[in-house]
């Protein structure tokens, strides 16, 4: 038998924030490589028209209304969605928000609440459910699974004004390792991408910025923003069997502008 270890036929994968940007072009390359795929947004009017794209790609396709700041809606969602869906393989902890201040000091407490709410919380009360199903599997004979958190560069460089936001993306890496260790005996891997400068909602205003594209951009090495699509293939790769063994890492992706 040929060596397929991109087929994603027979699994799912979860995306939160899977309904635009990083999340979908996800999505989309988990879809097209053959997996069934469950998106999670807050708004109900993206996750239709997401959905109505992914089944363009003939897998099975579920959207839920879910906001992982809430712990309730994160629980029912994951069992709504295994129940819908048969099984979670994949779980990859998308949704953020970016919030940031014209300053540190001048950062609100309000702002530092609501980011956390979403940013680490929502990852914590995600990896949590996703971690109890894929172990009740490995338990039943039917072990393995795929957690991947989307943290930042921020978390390894200096984001200013963006102290809050650096602190909960720091805290999905730290977090993504102690799943890695502890689940490991169920079979369960888990990693986390850290994306660059990519062209989302959430990076608009840079975009419109003509400063940040004559100062920043031309430092990215790639010459160019990164794009959602280019999140399909580290998607895919931690979804499937050719990163069984493949756990507590953190891929950068970036155009190498970390580096430069």
């Amino acid at each position: 038998m040929a060596y397929q270890p991109f087929d994603l036929t027979g699994k799912v994968a979860l995306v939160t924030g899977g309904n635009r940007g990083i999340g979908l072009g996800m999505a989309s390359a988990l879809a097209q490589a053959g997996s069934d795929i469950v998106i999670w947004g807050s708004n109900a009017e993206r996750n239709q028209a997401a959905e109505a794209k992914l089944l363009e790609h003939g897998v099975r396709v579920k959207a839920q209304t879910v906001d992982v700041s809430q712990e309730d809606q994160v629980r029912e969602g994951m069992e709504e969605a295994v129940a819908a869906m048969g099984r979670l393989d994949s779980v990859i902890a998308n949704a953020g928000v970016g919030y940031g201040a014209p300053s540190f000091i001048e950062m609100k407490t309000e702002t530092y609440r609501k980011t956390l709410a979403v940013n680490l919380d929502g990852v914590f009360f995600t990896f949590r459910e996703a971690c109890r199903h894929m172990a009740e599997r490995a338990k039943s004979g039917d072990p393995g699974g795929s957690i991947v958190g989307v943290a930042s560069l921020a978390a390894i460089e200096g984001a200013a004004r963006n102290q809050a936001y650096a602190a909960t993306k720091g805290g999905v890496i730290s977090m993504m390792k102690s799943v890695a260790v502890e689940h490991a005996r169920y079979g369960v891997r888990a990693n986390a991408i850290l994306p660059g400068w990519i062209a989302t909602d959430m990076t608009q205003g840079a975009q419109d910025n003509p400063a940040f594209a004559e100062k920043v951009i031309p430092r990215v090495p790639a010459r160019r923003w990164g794009q959602p699509a280019d999140f399909g293939g580290i998607a895919v790769y931690l979804a499937s069997d050719a990163s069984s063994y493949h756990s507590g890492d953190t891929f950068v992706i970036d155009g190498a502008y970390s580096i430069f």
